[in-house]
Order: C-alpha cells, then sequence, then structure tokens
C-alpha cells in the first residue's frame, strides 16, 4: 500500500476508505478483510468476472455438483463495473 494515495472519507452514515497499491504491486485484488478487531475479521471480494462466477456457482449448485449439473450452469461474464452498477451477462 502507498501512504499518500490512501484516503479516508467519513460521513453519518457511511465510511470510505480508498487504497493505493504501491507502484511494484501489480494484479488485482481479490478480496478484502475488515473488522473492529484482527479477531473477528469479515472476508469481503471485489467485483470480478471470477468472483462472480464462483459466487454464482455455489448459489445455484451449493452442494457437491453433478459433472452433468455443472456442464449445464450458465454461462457468466461480468461487462461493466462502475461505483452505482454492475453488468453481467448470462448464458
Amino acid at each position: 500500500l502507498v501512504s499518500p494515495e490512501s484516503s479516508v472519507s467519513i460521513s453519518a452514515h457511511n465510511a470510505v476508505v480508498g487504497l493505493a497499491k504501491a507502484p511494484g504491486s501489480t494484479g488485482l485484488w481479490e478480496k478484502f478483510s475488515f473488522g473492529l478487531d484482527p479477531s473477528a475479521l469479515q472476508e469481503r471480494l471485489f467485483v470480478s468476472e471470477e468472483n462472480v462466477d464462483g459466487f454464482l456457482g455455489t448459489a445455484f449448485c451449493p452442494s457437491p455438483c453433478s459433472q452433468s449439473a455443472l456442464e449445464s450452469q450458465p454461462l457468466i461474464e461480468v461487462l461493466d463495473v462502475t461505483e452505482d452498477r454492475i453488468q453481467i451477462r448470462v448464458e
């Protein structure tokens, strides 16, 4: 993380933490953890095609699936992600 570019914005009903990667760090962040203390952290995933696929795969088939069930799952593609929306195509 790069300290000067990281930021915090707090309002009455919301808090936003902006994080910046160090120059030598590459690739997308997959997840982050947050909480009041290190022993009770909650994990959240960033929106990516792989994370959406994994989430929806679990939702469609929560227990171990048969091969035919896996083959019949929809194809999910993340088309666009902005601050106020996500666009996903399902085939």
